[in-house]
């Protein structure tokens, strides 16, 4: 009884380590967008996750909604200094959501302020100004 109970047990563990290991490491898209950064804040009771929003259009009408893992250290501190801006994200979408990682599916792995289409006329910051 003892054994098939451990041979039970070590399979579970095993399925559970294989599913959040191809979660985690396996990419189902990388990609590139662009938006208004409306929105940045560390959120969560337990496990503190590091969240965002960009619209994607005039009206608000289209929001991207993403995560930033903590160990990207330099994407946090330039979500900081963006706040507002306009910016341009590259992203990994993984299978599925992580609740220790994010909300959500899609991580932010570099971010850079990039000039807005809707306002021509209005050139990014430099850290100079």
């Amino acid at each position: 009884m003892k054994k098939i109970l451990a041979i039970i047990l070590t399979s579970i563990l095993l399925l559970a380590t294989i599913y959040y290991t191809f979660i985690y490491f396996g990419t189902y898209s990388e990609g590139e967008r662009s938006g208004e950064l409306i929105k940045f804040s560390r959120k969560g009771i337990l496990f503190k996750t590091w969240e965002g929003e960009i619209s994607q259009g005039i009206s608000g009408a289209q929001i991207f909604k993403f995560s930033v893992e903590g160990k990207k250290k330099e994407a946090i501190e330039n979500f900081k200094k963006l706040q507002g801006r306009y910016v341009k994200l590259t992203y990994i979408e993984r299978f599925d959501k992580l609740f220790w990682l994010g909300d959500s599916k899609y991580f932010i792995t570099k971010v850079e302020e990039e000039t807005s289409p809707h306002f021509n006329q209005i050139k990014p910051k430099t850290d100079a100004e």
